[in-house]
């Protein structure tokens, strides 16, 4: 009886870990590996008589782990009659960016382009001068090899504390991303500053990011089915699924900042 029972006890045990692992592994694909909607290999091979707009960045933009302000673009009406491609890849540099400028955004002969694109390089910590050569590079291969209108976007704070190292020296790649607007002639979206306004200076949850957090935020909405703002709520933040990835009330920030330059920029 002992042996049977200690058996039971095991098998359980197994099907337990195979049950938790299954449902790690389907957050995990969905957040982090899974491709997002409309990529440039997708959108910009086919023929489209629809004019293309490119998002261009990283995790922010791709929308797999956080709020999806791209999708949100494409589902509004107004701009039915274009192309939306999502030209976010998880994890991306200005220097990766950089590397895949023509194959996923000058290959799609844009109409708009924007590009948010640098937390990152902040977390990583790339040279600014670095940073500032790779942003300014991948404008000038827009200008030179598109006709689109081009708007890069300001990165939001890194954890809701404004007042810690990482987002003190986050401003200085904001700095940059300032004055290659202006140097370079293109438009530049407020976005830090739009979520500063909402957060107030009162300080939230410094930063303090790890992988286990994002899995434990993906999880949470995928297999559990919670919104991303339940997610960042029920963690005591207000616009940060994981103190990097934007909720719901995040990325909406994203999208209206985007729509009205979209609508003088199309």
């Amino acid at each position: 009886m002992r042996i049977f029972t200690k058996k039971r006890v095991i098998v359980t045990a197994c099907l337990v870990l195979v049950a938790a692992l299954g449902i790690v592994g389907t957050a995990g694909y969905l957040a982090f590996v899974r491709s997002p909607e409309n990529t440039p290999a997708e959108a910009c091979a086919a023929e489209s008589t629809r004019p293309a707009v490119v998002g261009a960045g990283a995790s922010m933009t791709q929308g797999t782990l956080g709020g999806d302000w791209i999708g949100a673009l494409r589902g509004r009406p107004e701009f039915a009659g274009h192309e939306f491609v999502n030209a976010g890849v998880n994890g991306n540099t200005s220097a990766d960016l950089l590397a895949r400028v023509e194959t996923d955004i000058v290959a799609c002969a844009p109409a708009a382009v924007m590009i948010l694109v640098g937390t990152n390089d902040v977390r990583n910590g790339t040279p600014l001068d670095q940073y500032r050569d790779n942003l300014a590079a991948i404008v000038a291969t827009l200008q030179q090899r598109t006709t689109a209108r081009i708007a890069l976007m300001s990165l939001p704070p890194l954890g809701e504390d404004l007042d810690t190292e990482i987002n003190h020296s986050l401003a200085g790649y904001n700095a940059a991303i300032r004055d290659t607007a202006a140097q370079s002639g293109v438009d530049y979206l407020p976005v830090h500053e739009r979520m500063v306004e909402l957060l107030g200076r009162d300080g939230g949850q410094p930063y303090d990011f790890g992988f286990l957090t994002a899995l434990m935020a993906a999880t949470r909405h995928y297999v559990f089915g919670q919104s991303w703002d339940d997610v960042a709520s029920s963690a005591g933040r207000e616009l940060l699924i994981d103190h990097i990835h934007l909720n719901d009330r995040g990325a909406a920030q994203l999208t209206a900042l985007a729509a009205a330059w979209l609508a003088t920029a199309l």
